[in-house]
């Protein structure tokens, strides 16, 4: 598969911002624990990180023209409030997990709830990382099952 990861507002700051919420690890090692992982698997990826709304739908529309086989999408703060990124998902014909490293569910109020996630196949939340490989074998099954 050819696969999408896009990262939204703040997650450049991984290992800066709240490690105790989001973890030590960099977005760097983020990306290089799923490009082994996906390589390993025969998969493909390309990563996106922005802090702009704009550039993240951008990006979600480009996976479309590319025929990405999935986009994994963390859209961190726009999660709650994106309906901008919840339709640019809606438009294309490309499967998207929403992947939260944090357990929103369990968080204030405000972040608890989705507006992206009714776009997307799944959501996986509160595994740290390790919700991105989680993400990638959603995807798989997802492609396995013809969906």
């Amino acid at each position: 598969m050819n696969l999408v990861i896009i990262n939204g507002p703040n997650l450049n700051f991984l290992g800066i911002r709240e490690p105790d919420i989001y973890g030590k690890e960099t977005l760097e090692y983020l990306e290089q624990k799923i490009k082994t992982y996906a390589e390993d698997r025969g998969h493909t990826c390309a990563f996106f990180q922005s802090n702009t709304e704009g550039a993240l739908i951008d990006r979600i529309q480009q996976a479309h023209s590319e025929q990405a086989d999935g986009i994994i999408l963390n859209p961190a703060a726009y999660t709650h409030y994106s309906y901008a990124l919840h339709d640019a998902v809606k438009a294309v014909s490309v499967p998207t997990v929403e992947v939260h490293l944090s357990a929103i569910h369990a968080r204030e109020a405000f972040r608890r709830e989705s507006v992206v996630a009714p776009a997307c196949i799944g959501q996986i939340s509160g595994f740290g990382i390790t919700g991105y490989t989680l993400a990638i074998h959603a995807l798989e099954e997802y492609k396995l099952k013809g969906a």
